[in-house]
């Protein structure tokens, strides 16, 4: 088997070990929300990053300061992210796991959109479709949701929009960083907003960033939360390192099947017929967009989560 063959498998394996892990971090991050803000838990995701991404960014890279335009990037690129795990992690706190993934996987219909808006992309009246399709799933399940949680149900969909633009912001960055230094610097920036917030309103009763002291099981929770999250990340670094993202891109759905299995042994959740039916058209809608997009150009596909 050659060399180039041993690469890809391997970027195959690391993306399903990605799709696999990552609800696990959904899950420590739903289980906290019993016990914890959500802006702590946020804090404890993005610290653990930092910390235990300094030895390894040191080890692969020259760890360069950034300058003023890039970390004003930095900074604007952490706000992403962390709107978009603000509004995941809250509506994990009373949506059903695979439900809040399966509307948030319209963000590679979003992402196509911003790419034409944002960056020249063409975009075909084919994947205009498959885009409208994939909103009419997402809609399938927030019907119910909304009847049932109310507004928090749409959170999902704000991560999607929040997420897509981050990774807009992505691709203007990466080509000039090493992907964990990316990483890494984001993880700092996004110290810089969360750490003073909390420090902002300790005290003050606002629930979402009003800290408090983890009582003893949910430290186990906060460092899940963390350590998954890192883990999971750096696999579909290197996934997208080894193997091309038309490749790989793909097995990102396994998330949906880990969720659902995950949801439904931790928290006895499990969704209803129409959201099986609406995360069937997501899913189905979102391979078409890769497959087409392959298509067209063979190597630039919207990427998954980095």
């Amino acid at each position: 088997m050659s060399n180039t063959t041993d690469r890809v498998l391997l970027g195959i394996a690391l993306m399903i070990g990605f799709s696999l892990l990552a609800p696990v971090m959904d899950a420590f991050a739903k289980a906290s929300s019993a016990y914890v803000p959500v802006g702590e838990t946020i804090a404890f995701r993005f610290g653990i990053q930092t910390v235990l991404l300094l030895p390894l960014v040191l080890r692969i890279t020259v760890l360069r300061r950034p300058t003023l335009g890039e970390w004003a990037l930095h900074l604007l690129r952490a706000s992403m992210i962390l709107f978009a795990t603000a509004a995941f992690f809250t509506a994990l706190s009373v949506m059903p796991m695979a439900d809040s993934i399966a509307i948030f996987f319209v963000e590679p219909f979003i992402l196509t959109l911003l790419g034409a808006l944002f960056l020249g992309e063409s975009i075909g009246w084919r994947r205009l479709v498959a885009c409208a399709v994939g909103f009419g799933g997402a809609l399938l399940i927030i019907r119910p949701s909304f009847s049932d949680f109310g507004p928090v149900a749409f959170l999902p969909l704000l991560t999607a929009l929040f997420f897509a633009l981050y990774m807009v912001l992505t691709r203007k960055m990466a080509p000039r960083q090493h992907p964990v230094a990316l990483q890494f610097w984001t993880a700092v920036a996004a110290c810089v907003w969360i750490f003073p917030a909390l420090a902002i309103f300790n005290g003050t009763g606002f629930a979402p960033l009003d800290p408090v002291i983890p009582p003893g099981p949910s430290w186990w929770l906060l460092v899940g939360v963390g350590v998954a999250a890192t883990v999971s990340h750096l696999f579909i670094t290197y996934a997208l390192r080894f193997a091309p993202a038309a490749v790989i891109a793909p097995l990102q759905y396994i998330e949906i099947i880990s969720a659902v299995g995950i949801g439904y042994l931790v928290f006895n959740d499990i969704p209803d017929f129409q959201s099986f039916i609406g995360i069937a058209i997501i899913v189905g809608s979102g391979l078409y967009v890769f497959i087409r997009e392959r298509s067209l150009t063979r190597h630039k596909l919207p990427q998954p989560p980095a």
